[in-house]
This record gives structure tokens, sequence and C-alpha cells, in this order.
């Protein structure tokens, strides 16, 4: 998985005047949970707009300015209800022999069949959740909906991959292909290739190759 850094500055004092003044500085405070003891800092609002402005999934290696460094993951963000402007951030540490939860977005790829005959895609789920070592954490998870026709739903279990579970029920879907009012009727594959077979027997027998089933035996 792809890392965004994030050069901040450890903060000494936690209170709200202090916290108040790093917002009003252009600051946003952070806490750095999962180790021995939490780490607070703070970074300037603009190095966070890779990490949280974006549908992609990323680790971030957080770089302090004094020489220490953490591998962590984005746990929780809060925003000014008014502004939109990030007001705090949560990470949580990453270390290699430690599996994560994290959430990572799920990419459609593919044409689907439905889709091409007037059906609508519905996508249930833009994200799941993936437990993983941090190496195992994929980018994103591809659903490919090719093979879907109208009203067909892909489960979640098709995501599946080596080194990493989905935290999800079976019977989760993460898209589904919905009838549309111009949607053509589609004929399934198997439909068609009876329907073919049964016209091939019906030209055999008016061709005259099979007997009479009353014709009289020959002596």
């Amino acid at each position: 998985m792809k890392s965004i850094t994030i050069n901040g500055s450890q903060r000494e004092s936690v209170g709200k005047k202090a916290t108040k003044a790093l917002r009003n500085a252009g600051q946003v405070p952070c806490v750095l949970y999962g180790g021995d003891q939490n780490v607070h800092f703070s970074a300037p609002e603009l190095a966070f707009s890779k990490l949280v402005y974006t549908p992609n999934a990323h680790t971030v290696v957080i770089a302090l300015d004094n020489g220490e460094t953490y591998d962590a993951v984005l746990q929780d963000i809060q925003f000014h209800p008014v502004t939109d402007r990030i007001l705090h951030i949560d990470f949580y540490r990453l270390f290699e022999d430690k599996e994560i939860a994290m959430d990572i977005p799920v990419h459609i790829i593919g044409t689907s069949r439905g889709v091409l005959n007037g059906g609508v895609l519905r996508r249930n789920r833009r994200k799941l959740r993936v437990k993983a070592l941090p190496k195992n954490l994929p980018d994103f998870l591809e659903a490919d909906i090719t093979p879907l026709k109208i009203g067909n739903k892909l489960y979640v279990t098709a995501l599946e991959g080596e080194g990493y579970t989905l935290l999800h029920s079976d019977n989760t879907v993460v898209v589904q292909i919905k009838t549309a009012r111009t949607a053509i009727v589609e004929d399934d594959d198997e439909d068609e290739e009876l329907e073919e077979g049964a016209e091939g027997t019906a030209a055999a027998t008016e061709g005259g190759d099979a007997p009479a089933a009353d014709a009289p035996a020959q002596e």
C-alpha cells in the first residue's frame, strides 16, 4: 500500500488553550495511539490534503521534528460543522507483526451485460473493512461486474484474496444490477442453446430423414 509522509511537531501542551492556538496558526492537533504511550503532535492542515481528500487508502509515516518516525493509519478525523476545516485527527500505530483493520476502497472493473441492456448499476459498498498485516494491505479491491446480468448481485466472497481477511458476512452485497424501465429482457445462454437445438430437430424431421412411425414393415 502507498504511504504518505506527514511532517509534524511534538506537542508539549495538550490543553484547550494550546489546542486553540494551534488551530489559529493553521495547525491540526493529532494523537497517535497504539504504542506504549500516546504521542501528541501537530502538523499543518495542508499536509493532510492527500490523505483526507481522496478516495484512496494510504498508510502514513509520521516524521516528527525530534527525529522520531512512526508508521500509522488514519483512525478518526473531526471536521468543523460549519467551515468543514479539520479540527482533530487520531492515528493508530502500525507494527509489522500485528494485523490491522482498515477500510479499503472497491474499484469496479469490466462492463456488465446487464448495464448494456439498460440495467442500472448500484454500488452497495464503496469500501470494505479488511484485516491484514501492514505489508499485505491492498491499495484497493477489484469488483469485476462483467458477468452480471439484470437482477444479479456480486457478493463480498467474490473479492476474497490471499493475505487479508474481509470483515463482512458472506451475504454482503457489493454491487448489483437493478432493473430499469428501458431495460431489455435478457435470455439465459442455456435457454438460447436449447432453442437452437429444438429448431435443428424440427428441421431434420421436416426433411424426411426420420422414418414414419406408421410405415408398413417390409418382408
